[in-house]
C-alpha cells in the first residue's frame, strides 16, 4: 500500500456501514473523502453501543480538529465530500478506497471504482455475502488489490452523515491474512473498530453469511426487529434455512462444524433488542433489497452442488416478491 502522498481514505457509499468506517478511519488518523450521495455533508458521526467515546459519540467533522482533551468531547476530523467522481480529489491519490455500498448497488458505483482504485488504492468491499472479489473483478483497473470485509457491527442511519452502532460478538471488522488485508487491518488502529485478520476467510465469510441469510430476509419479511428471532416458530424457520446454507457452504470449501446453524441462530437470539437489520431498515425506507448477494448463493450453490435447499429458495422468492 503506498505511503507519502497517498494520506487520504475514500468511502464510497456513506450510508450506516459507510459512515462508520469513515468514522473510524478518521479516528484512526486518517483524512476522509466521502464520495457520493445527494447530501452535502459537513462530517461524519457515529454513536457506538449507546456509550461511544468520550461524550458518547466519535465524530468526523468539517473543522479538521481532533477531540478527546480528556474533557470527554468527540472526537472531529476534516472530512471533504465529492459529489460525483469528476471532481477534483485531493493529490496523490488515495491510499484505500472502502466501498461500502449495498452489493446490488455495485455496478453503479463503477465510475468511482474506475476514478480512484488501482495498484496503489486497494479495494476495501464491506458489504454481505461470500463474493466479494467476483463482485469487483470487472469494475475495478487491473492490479488493483481486493480485500473483502465482513463488518460486525450494526449501523442504522440516523440522518445524513450520522449513524448509530451496536457491537455484535465483540467483533469489528474481520478482513483475510494475507498482505493487503494486513495492511488494511493497520489503518483501523487506534480506532473505536477492531480490525482483524482471518487465515481461513471462506469459512469465515460464510459463518458470516449464516446470520445474514437468515436474520435479514425474515426481520424484512416481518417488518419487525430481531425480537421476532425468539420466537420458537421463526427459530424453527430460521434453523431450517441455516441448515441448508451451512450445507451448501461446506460444497464450497468452508469448514463449517455441524453445529456451526444452532451456533449462528443462538448468535442471532443475543442480539440487542431493537436492533434492526439492514434489510429491515431498506424495506422501511422503499429502499431495493439486497436478497441476491445473501440468498443467491445458497441457492445457486444447491443447484450447482446438488444440495436441496428449499427453505432457502422459497424465501427468496418471497423476498424478492417484496416492492419498494
Amino acid at each position: 500500500m503506498a505511503q507519502g502522498a497517498r494520506a487520504w481514505v475514500a468511502v464510497v457509499g456513506v450510508g450506516a456501514v459507510g459512515t462508520a468506517v469513515g468514522v473510524a478511519l478518521a479516528d484512526g488518523g486518517r483524512t476522509v473523502v466521502a464520495c457520493g450521495g445527494s447530501s452535502v455533508l459537513d462530517g461524519l458521526s457515529v454513536q457506538v453501543d449507546g456509550e461511544g467515546r468520550g461524550d458518547g459519540e466519535a465524530t468526523a467533522g468539517g473543522d479538521g480538529t481532533r477531540g478527546g482533551d480528556g474533557d470527554g468531547g468527540p472526537h472531529r476530523h476534516r472530512v471533504r465530500w465529492l459529489r460525483d467522481p469528476g471532481q477534483q480529489p485531493p493529490p496523490g491519490g488515495p491510499a484505500l478506497v472502502v466501498l461500502a455500498v449495498k452489493a446490488h448497488q455495485t455496478a453503479a458505483a463503477a465510475p468511482w471504482l474506475r476514478a480512484l482504485a488501482g495498484p496503489d488504492a486497494p479495494v476495501l468491499v464491506v458489504q454481505n455475502g461470500v463474493e466479494h472479489r467476483q463482485r469487483l473483478a470487472p469494475l475495478v483497473p487491473p492490479g488493483t488489490p481486493v480485500v473483502p470485509a465482513l463488518m460486525y457491527l450494526n449501523a442504522e442511519r440516523t440522518g445524513p452523515g450520522r449513524a448509530t452502532a451496536r457491537r455484535t460478538g465483540g467483533r469489528g471488522l474481520v478482513v483475510p491474512d494475507d498482505a493487503a488485508g494486513r495492511a488494511v487491518a493497520a489503518l483501523f488502529a487506534g480506532s473505536f473498530l477492531n480490525a482483524e485478520t482471518a487465515a481461513d476467510f471462506r469459512t469465515a465469510a460464510w459463518r458470516k453469511l449464516l446470520t445474514n441469510v437468515a436474520g435479514n430476509p425474515i426481520t424484512a419479511l416481518t417488518g419487525r426487529r430481531v425480537e421476532v428471532f425468539r420466537e420458537p416458530a421463526v427459530g424453527d424457520l430460521l434453523l431450517a434455512l441455516l441448515e441448508e446454507a451451512a450445507a451448501v457452504g461446506r460444497a464450497e470449501g468452508a469448514a463449517l462444524p455441524a453445529d456451526a446453524p444452532a451456533e449462528a441462530l443462538t448468535w442471532l437470539r443475543a442480539l440487542p433488542p431493537g436492533a434492526p437489520s439492514s434489510m429491515l431498515q431498506d424495506r422501511l425506507a422503499g429502499r431495493e433489497l439486497e436478497h441476491e448477494a445473501l440468498l443467491g448463493p445458497v441457492v445457486r450453490g444447491g443447484d450447482a452442488h446438488g444440495v436441496p435447499v428449499p427453505v432457502a429458495r422459497a424465501v427468496q422468492a418471497l423476498v424478492a416478491a417484496l416492492r419498494p
